[in-house]
């Protein structure tokens, strides 16, 4: 086979699998992306997420994670539901409505590289979902798949930003995609506007350690007092604010993996149910669900926290 047919085959085998979207791009080490990366932790925007800071030359050189690669594979999986969730609700993100996407993606990339041992021979690659030093968005913008919204978030044109983002490193000589090359952001900066923590900086860099996702579920310390004022504006487990506000989401549409369907309880829990949970029925519910790393007891905290916020704004509207 040529390297032609092996990039076809690679492709066709991505959508066999589910994925929406595939992209490949030479595997190098991305400059741009080690100023950009050592700029962004020299200011501290990764708040407690040390392990943001570990592995940083693996972080910018596949090379070092597989080596000699010659490929990077990126692929893209919807998870865009076909409802959402009361919003006068505890809040949940739209990710993290159906099974661990880790757990998905995972099984989906072994059966990846197996498909193509198989097929093409012997080949060295490792595959990544969120659990390793990868930059998935540089590498998706490499591939041709889309650009880096303001918002830090990959978008495609076509299908919005409501996307998991796999990569797949291999030594496999392949033909690579085009680069995106353009930005079409514009001058749109409702999800700077719409940010309830103020979290968007300029020049598409996020300070992560102002983020509600860092501080509901990264976070494991007690939240900061001055959230105490309704920026967590109802979110339980992550946010989705920014890409609810992007326009380019009017192209999402709801996704076909079945792993991913909501949670049915989800969508009836009421606060006060949330907050009557036992740990043992909400490990019993949750089991293969991402609201485990957050815990029991950060799902408790911030329970406590979204009360607090609401008696403070029933309270001041009582004053006024």
């Amino acid at each position: 086979m040529t390297s032609a047919e092996h990039t076809q085959f690679v492709k066709t085998l991505a959508h066999e699998l589910g994925f929406d979207y595939c992209g490949i791009a030479a595997a190098k080490k991305l400059e741009e992306d080690e100023r950009r990366l050592h700029n962004w932790l020299s200011k501290g925007y990764q708040g407690h997420m040390q392990y943001m800071e570990n592995h940083f030359d693996l972080r910018i050189d596949p090379t070092k994670l597989v080596p000699g690669a010659r490929s990077v594979i990126t692929l893209l999986l919807n998870y865009y539901p076909s409802q959402v969730m009361d919003p006068n609700q505890p809040k949940i993100a739209k990710y993290a409505y159906g099974q661990d996407y880790h757990i998905v993606i995972r099984e989906k990339l072994n059966i990846f590289l197996n498909r193509i041992r198989e097929t093409i021979g012997e080949v060295q690659g490792r595959g990544f979902v969120d659990s390793a030093p990868v930059l998935e968005r540089s590498w998706a913008q490499l591939a041709g798949l889309g650009w880096v919204g303001k918002n830090g978030n990959l978008i495609h044109k076509n299908a919005g930003s409501f996307f998991f983002i796999a990569t797949l490193i291999t030594d496999l000589s392949l033909e690579y995609d085009d680069p995106f090359a353009k930005d079409f952001c514009g001058t749109c900066t409702r999800c700077i506007e719409a940010c309830p923590t103020d979290a968007i900086l300029p020049d598409k860099v996020i300070d992560a350690s102002k983020c509600i996702s860092y501080y509901t579920i990264e976070l494991k310390s007690h939240l900061s007092s001055e959230l105490k004022k309704g920026q967590l504006d109802g979110w339980l487990f992550g946010c989705d604010t920014c890409q609810d506000v992007c326009p380019w989401n009017r192209f999402s549409k709801p996704h076909s993996t079945a792993a991913l369907e909501v949670t049915p309880v989800l969508f009836t829990m009421k606060a006060t149910e949330w907050e009557e949970m036992t740990e043992e029925s909400f490990k019993k519910i949750f089991a293969n669900s991402p609201l485990q790393r957050t815990k029991f007891s950060g799902i408790q905290r911030n329970l406590k926290l979204l009360r607090d916020t609401q008696d403070a704004v029933i309270e001041k509207s009582n004053t006024q």
